[in-house]
């Protein structure tokens, strides 16, 4: 008996001994690998990079953009289905373990054992350790603090927000180039093209499947073992009680589904206004606040407007490239001994040109040329089997003559409608343009497009380029001459001027557009045909310096040089200027700002910035009580006398009716605007607007050159807008301008600007005049000039800047 007890004290002892060495070994070990740990606390405030997202004003999504794609979502949003398909993939004893999962541990190492293959045990708790605060390389000093922090991040936080963390922050792969998707929620978008709440059963498993190696179970490059592992994480499901046997079976039965979305569906028509917002917001805020913040962005794009300004435009450069023949193919592939399709796959195309497709020449024949289509590309990125042919008709080819075409050369085509494989030959236009369509009231720009093709050029014509407005900048001109004096009636004379300059150099002799002169004429008459010669005269009395400043209050130009030739539009200025400044006169000279964006809301909803600041007074009411209705108060700028911006509007309403833009007459609207053309017709231009929308076009080549002897504003600019106010303006009622309080209406004769009298019908209109003043009864001519001829045969040219640009 005294054996056993002191056999019994001798291994106690033992025990206690290594109990202690053990302890205090524990507590060096412990002491030794808490010495560097991270602060585990940082998680309490941890807000992970977030996609900023972009919206039209429609809602519907236009871009993205982050480093890291990722939709926070919490952890009491995250659908009970993807949480259960995660656990059983991950740490199915999450709920229960402390942060380190024995069972896990030992069932990892005998299933090593066993099999060879290497499983781990990490616990989701453990591996937000890893992803938040420590780095990935594989050594046991990296574990081992991985596994004193898990312990650590279990005391400090609930189960809830471990895991909210884990599922927002995992990799889960790319399956559209260049997007590398962070959390469930930005997954399910990018691999379902659904919400996280709207996944199957298998779905979410497949999501599962990706946290231990996303190129490992690739849906396209590795099918098989993607299928394998997520019906092994159905079945762990079904074992976990998640899910029934039922719905186990039919599960797996299920094809992976993979179907990456069209992310953005008015993307490809609308890049040069995505782009242009990006640039503001990183202006704006810097570009970790655009990358990382999670902004939502509403914008100011009408889809439907952007759809029609875009194809506007591009018929309109399409015809006048067309007008000038044939550049020749885009490029040639050798098709010897070689798959057609593979070949012309290996040619970049303009992915914004829709519907237009790039094709390979096969041959020719009777019926025309035979092309094959390139091939589209697959969602995983292959190139698709499917080889489409079809034929240019020979009708669908006329434009560009005989095109000498051989096998292997590289054409657009375009499908022509209800002919089945039938083509036309097309070509990217050499020429290229911008157009703007802004609401004149608010500055909200609708539409707006920089060029041809954005995948060609990102240079946004719009906003970017800098041209010559041409005459399309003398209504700036009238407008600060009818604010100082001057009356839509009043007589200037269109007779030759020769302006002296300074010594050394040569005198400036202005001429008109047709190298004409045609007397005395109302000043309407100089704005509706664009009278260069009226219009220096005009400058030249009202003075170059004070025309500057009304330029520069419009907006149109920072610092006008003061000198004649300016007054032609021979500074230089961009298509958003001129669109704006247009709509001031629309508004009644209302300064306003154009904008892209409506409002930005950051991560959380707040909103951080808001274009419209009109307060609202009355707009806090709890109730209605009788009180007056709430009302929009606009403070903004009065940069021009309504009376006058109204006379502006008046006269430039005679360009459409009677002048250079006549061929928006057929429209049956009230529309005011003037075209513009420069010299030796580089820039073609037309802005203008009706009373509720404007828009400006201007087409020319990027390294200028002249657009040819007989180009204008008219014939080339016009018609675009034309395209374009067809569709935007077919359901609008044709209301007329606003006539502001104080504008006398008064019938003049058109020819003179001498007040009609009552036997007279033809050839008057009802003229604009201010308060203190009135038309003539009888014309006075200038001393030694002739009378005002009578009113001229509408003319569609436009009067541009004549003698060089000074």
């Amino acid at each position: 008996m005294r054996l056993i007890l002191r056999f019994f004290g001798i291994l106690f002892s033992a025990g206690a001994v290594l109990f202690c060495v053990g302890a205090v070994f524990a507590g060096y070990f412990y002491w030794k690998y808490s010495q560097d740990l991270p602060d585990h606390a940082q998680l309490a405030n941890y807000e992970p990079p977030v996609m900023t997202r972009v919206h039209a004003a429609d809602g519907s999504l236009l871009a993205e953009y982050a480093r890291e794609r990722r939709l926070y979502l919490p952890i009491q949003a995250m659908p009970k289905i993807v949480v259960a398909a995660f656990l059983s993939a991950e740490d199915k004893n999450f709920y229960k373990h402390g942060g380190i999962d024995p069972e896990g541990i030992v069932r990892a190492f005998l299933t090593n054992a066993k099999s060879g293959k290497r499983q781990g045990a990490s616990t989701i708790t453990q591996q937000v350790a890893k992803n938040f605060l420590l780095s990935s390389e594989q050594t046991y000093d990296r574990k081992i603090k991985e596994a004193l922090l898990a312990l650590r991040i279990e005391a400090a936080y609930s189960k809830d927000k471990i895991l909210e963390l884990y599922l927002n922050e995992i990799f889960l792969g790319t399956i559209v180039p260049g997007r590398n998707l962070h959390g469930v929620a930005a997954a399910a978008l990018d691999y379902f093209g659904k919400s996280v709440h709207e996944l199957t059963i298998n779905e979410a498993a497949y999501l599962a499947a990706l946290p231990k190696g996303p190129n490992n179970y690739h849906p396209y490059r590795k099918t098989q073992a993607a299928l394998d592992r997520r019906n092994e994480i159905i079945r762990l499901m079904r074992e976990n009680g998640y899910i029934t046997r039922e719905e186990e079976e039919n599960a797996k039965k299920q094809p992976l589904g993979v179907n990456p979305r069209v992310a953005f569906p008015n993307g490809s028509i609308a890049n040069y206004f995505t782009e242009e917002v990006r640039r503001e917001i990183s202006e704006r805020y810097g570009e970790k606040k655009l990358y990382e913040g999670g902004l939502s962005v509403r914008t100011t794009l009408d889809p439907k407007m952007q759809a029609w300004a875009r194809k506007a435009l591009v018929d309109g450069l399409v015809r006048y490239d067309q007008a000038h023949g044939w550049h020749g193919p885009v490029t040639h592939v050798d098709l010897a001994g070689r798959d057609w399709g593979q070949a012309s796959s290996e040619v970049p195309a303009l992915g914004d040109v829709a519907p237009w497709r790039l094709a390979v020449v096969l041959g020719s024949g009777a019926g025309g040329i035979q092309v094959g289509l390139q091939p589209r590309r697959e969602a995983s990125g292959q190139i698709s089997k499917d080889r489409d042919t079809g034929v240019i008709t020979p009708d669908g080819m006329r434009w560009a003559g005989r095109p000498n075409l051989r096998p292997g050369d590289m054409v657009y085509v375009e499908a022509l409608e209800g002919g089945r494989g039938q083509f036309r030959l097309r070509q990217r236009p050499e020429v290229s343009g911008a157009i703007v369509a802004m609401d004149p009231n608010t500055g909200r720009v609708h539409a707006m497009v920089g060029g041809f093709s954005y995948d060609e050029s990102e240079f946004n014509r719009a906003t970017q380029a800098m041209r010559q407005p041409g005459s399309s900048f003398k209504p700036i001109v009238y407008s600060a001459a009818l604010d100082n004096g001057y009356t839509p009636s009043s007589i200037v004379l269109d007779t030759p001027i020769t302006i002296e300059a300074g010594p050394g150099q040569e005198a400036w002799t202005p001429s008109n557009y047709d190298g004409k002169s045609g007397g005395p004429h109302t000043l309407r008459y100089g704005i509706e045909h664009s009278k260069n010669l009226m219009t220096v005269r005009l400058a030249k009395d009202v003075g170059m310096p004070l025309i500057a400043e009304y330029a520069r209050r419009f907006g149109v130009y920072d610092d006008l040089l003061p000198v004649l030739p300016m007054s032609l539009g021979a500074g230089e200025t961009t298509v958003m200027r001129m669109v704006t400044a247009y709509s001031m006169l629309a508004n009644g000279g209302r300064r306003i700002r154009p904008t892209l964006i409506d409002r930005i809301q950051d991560r959380i909803g707040v909103t951080i910035y808001r274009h419209d600041n009109r307060k609202c007074i009355g707009c806090d009411a709890e109730k209605w009580s009788g009180q007056d209705e709430p009302k929009l108060v606009d403070d903004s700028e009065q940069v021009l006398d309504p009376l006058t911006a109204y006379q502006m509007v008046s006269i430039m309403e005679g360009v459409v009716q009677r002048g250079t833009a006549t061929i928006l007459k057929q429209l049956n609207k009230p529309l005011a605007g003037k075209t513009g053309t420069t010299n030796d017709a580089k820039d073609a231009w037309f802005v203008g607007f009706s009373p509720d929308l404007a828009v400006g076009i201007y087409v020319g080549f990027d390294k200028p050159r002249s657009l040819g002897d007989r180009a204008t504003g008219g014939g080339l600019a016009a018609p675009i807008a034309l395209d374009f106010l067809k569709q935007a303006l077919k359901d609008k009622p044709p209301t007329p301008f606003r006539v502001p309080p104080g504008i006398k209406l008064i019938r003049v004769n058109l020819a003179s600007g001498t007040r009609a009298g009552s036997g007279e019908g033809a050839g008057t209109i009802l003229e604009a005049f201010k308060p203190g003043t009135a038309p003539p009864d009888s014309y006075v001519p200038p001393a030694g000039s002739p009378p005002p001829a009578t009113a001229a045969a509408p003319a569609d040219v436009d009067a541009a800047q004549a003698g060089g640009v000074y």
